[in-house]
């Protein structure tokens, strides 16, 4: 027997339970890992409350990091056996596995090798950021040294994983954020400029900032109506990319915009990277290089214990955080 959290309905944090029971063998395709530490992210909350893309059927599970070690392997699996300490990345369809456990099944073919030098907190906070923000940074919007680029929900542990990026390959991450207590958290994890949006025109300043010109990529997870103001900070021929919808507001194009700019506007996931294993490779040399070397951090926000998972999802709505909050089993 494990303990494990589900929800039976979707609402607010207190829908959470964390129930006994027992994860089975692992089948064709899965492999049993005891978990040590999990990293919780936005989409959960909404996938909770039933705003998320995806609505799995009732009861469901979540989570989609953790770190820990392998018990057991199905019988097709030959990349893993028992003893291996790994980390998880996010299955393809929420709800049908979830990391919200002490022990759990999950795909092998989602899992990350962790090497004895990454802790588990680590190992359960830092992939999926850095991962997600070097896909749209370095393949999808193909970011160069000496570019502006405008990194919006730059708090998120997401936001934080783009600015360090940019800041390696020689970009110069322009950083917006909504509350002005978190402007010096994040110029500490490496942003040139720090625009606080409830209280500044984030279009004027990344005029200002490049000198009239706009930024050429601009990173975004809010999309709604805060889009449009986005596509005014990008220069000619520029590109916003959207990787989330933090406001549940249908996002406007403004074609004229567009249009006199030859600006693009276009989505971003990260599961085809994390399903092509070249892809994956150099991008997780990349992120394991910048873990080791300090480059990368992923700041902890908050640690929680697995029956304090309602508080935590607390703590993650109520975004008065700066990274990464954690759940240690």
């Amino acid at each position: 027997m494990t303990d494990l959290v589900r929800y039976h309905e979707l609402g607010g944090p207190e829908v959470l339970k964390v129930e006994r029971g027992t994860p089975g063998a692992p089948g064709a395709g899965e492999v049993l890992i005891e978990i040590e530490a999990i990293g919780l992210n936005r989409a959960e909350a909404a996938q909770r409350a039933g705003t998320y893309i995806v609505r799995p059927p009732l009861p469901a599970r979540l989570g989609n990091e953790a770190a820990g070690t392998v018990l057991a392997v199905g019988p097709d699996v030959s990349e893993w056996k028992a003893g291996d300490t790994v980390s998880t990345l996010p299955p393809m369809q929420p709800g049908d596995y979830g990391t919200y456990a002490s022990q759990t099944l999950w795909p092998s073919k989602s899992l990350l090798r962790r090497p004895a030098d990454l802790s588990a907190v680590q190992a359960a906070t830092s992939w999926f950021a850095f991962l997600t923000a070097y896909g749209g940074l370095c393949e999808a919007g193909k970011l160069a040294p000496g570019q502006h680029v405008v990194i919006s929900a730059a708090s998120s542990s997401v936001g934080l994983a783009a600015i360090q990026i940019a800041r390696a390959i020689g970009a110069i991450p322009i950083a917006s954020t909504r509350q002005n207590s978190k402007r010096r958290a994040v110029a500490a994890a490496g942003a040139a400029h720090v625009i606080v949006s409830d209280e500044q025109d984030v279009p004027e300043e990344v005029r200002r900032i490049t000198n009239g010109v706009g930024a050429p990529l601009i990173f975004d997870p809010v999309a709604g109506k805060f889009a449009e103001d986005m596509m005014r900070c990008l220069a000619h021929e520029g590109t916003l990319i959207i990787y989330g919808g933090l406001s549940n507001e249908t996002a406007t194009f403004p074609r004229h915009l567009a249009i006199g700019g030859n600006l693009t506007m276009r989505g971003y996931n990260f599961f085809p990277l994390a399903a092509d294993p070249k892809r994956r490779a150099a991008a997780e040399a990349v992120i394991l290089n910048g873990l080791r070397e300090g480059q990368f951090a992923m700041p902890i926000a908050a640690n929680f214990r697995l029956d304090e998972i309602a508080d935590a999802h607390r703590a993650l709505e109520a975004n008065d955080h700066v990274g990464k909050i954690v759940v240690t089993v």
